[in-house]
C-alpha cells in the first residue's frame, strides 16, 4: 500500500512540474500588464473628468495592482530573457532584488492608496503616486521601442 501511495505522489509531482514548466510566464506576464493598462485607463479617465467617479472601480484599480505586483516577479524566470516579443530589459536578471522590491513597493503603495479613497478627492491625490511606479520601473526594466 505504501508504494501504491509512494508511486502516485511522485506520478502527481511529476505532472505539476510539467504543467509549471509548459506555462508561458511571458504570455502571462504581457496578460497581465495589459490588465494594468486597463485599470489605469479606467482610473485615469476618472482623474481627468471624463468618466464619472465610481468608488468601486477606483478600489478595483487598486487591487488588480496588488495583484498584479504579486504575481510579476515569479514570472521572470532566466530562460525569459529573449524570445516571445518581450521587452524585459537585461537589467531584470542584473538587478533581480531591485526588481523584485518595485513591484513589492508598487503593491504597499496601492494598498494604502486603497485605504485612503473613499471619495473622488481622496482617488484623485492617491492615483497620481501609485502610478508613478509604473513609469520609474519601465524606465529602469523595460526595453522601450
Amino acid at each position: 500500500m505504501t508504494r501504491i501511495l509512494v508511486a502516485v505522489l511522485a506520478l502527481a509531482a511529476g505532472s505539476a512540474a510539467v504543467l509549471a514548466q509548459s506555462a508561458d510566464p511571458i504570455a502571462e506576464r504581457k496578460a497581465l500588464m495589459k490588465s494594468v493598462g486597463a485599470a489605469t485607463g479606467t482610473a485615469s479617465r476618472m482623474v481627468r473628468g471624463q468618466a464619472p467617479f465610481d468608488l468601486a472601480k477606483a478600489k478595483e484599480t487598486f487591487k488588480t495592482y496588488q495583484d498584479v505586483a504579486a504575481k510579476m516577479p515569479s514570472l521572470y524566470p532566466e530562460n525569459t530573457k529573449t524570445g516571445g516579443d518581450t521587452s524585459a530589459a537585461p537589467k531584470i536578471w542584473e538587478d533581480k532584488a531591485g526588481f523584485d522590491a518595485a513591484f513589492a513597493k508598487f503593491a504597499k503603495d496601492a494598498a494604502e492608496a486603497s485605504a485612503k479613497t473613499t471619495d473622488e478627492a481622496s482617488f484623485k491625490a492617491a492615483f497620481g503616486p501609485v502610478a508613478a511606479n509604473c513609469n520609474s520601473c519601465h524606465e529602469t526594466y523595460r526595453i522601450m521601442r
